[in-house]
């Protein structure tokens, strides 16, 4: 099992051993939007679920990132506002957002696990 889950807006989860949700956008969705040209990542504080926290420009559109569950956010991926073409090159590792501290971790496993996000990409492909 992935240790990764999803939302239906492309954005994958990843928590981690110090029980902090490290966030970025899928390979899908970086794909979808072309080259990454800006990155404005999040404010650190406490948010609620469906919150847009950061905003992404590529070739093609501009594109918001919203917090995926209820929680703190505690660190930023500062790189990305110099380098945003990471999103690009690594969207899985170094591309990553922001880490959030959940509300409720057990939330987390109510978002797309790894299967049910290869089917939701798979129907919008189809589309």
């Amino acid at each position: 099992m992935s240790p990764l889950r999803f939302t239906v807006d492309h954005e994958w989860l990843r928590l981690d051993a110090d029980g902090l949700v490290t966030v970025g956008i899928t390979a899908f969705a970086q794909q979808s939007l072309g080259d990454v040209v800006f990155v404005q990542v999040p404010e650190l504080g406490t948010f609620g679920a469906g919150t847009e926290v950061s905003v992404l420009e590529s070739v093609k559109a501009a594109s918001s990132i919203g917090m995926p569950l209820d929680g703190e956010v505690v660190a930023v991926n500062t790189a990305l506002e110099s380098s945003p073409e990471l999103v690009n090159e690594d969207p899985l590792g170094e591309g990553w957002f922001f880490r959030f501290k959940p509300a409720d971790p057990e939330a987390l496993y109510e978002l797309l696990d790894q299967a049910a996000y290869e089917q939701l990409t798979a129907e919008q492909a189809d589309a």
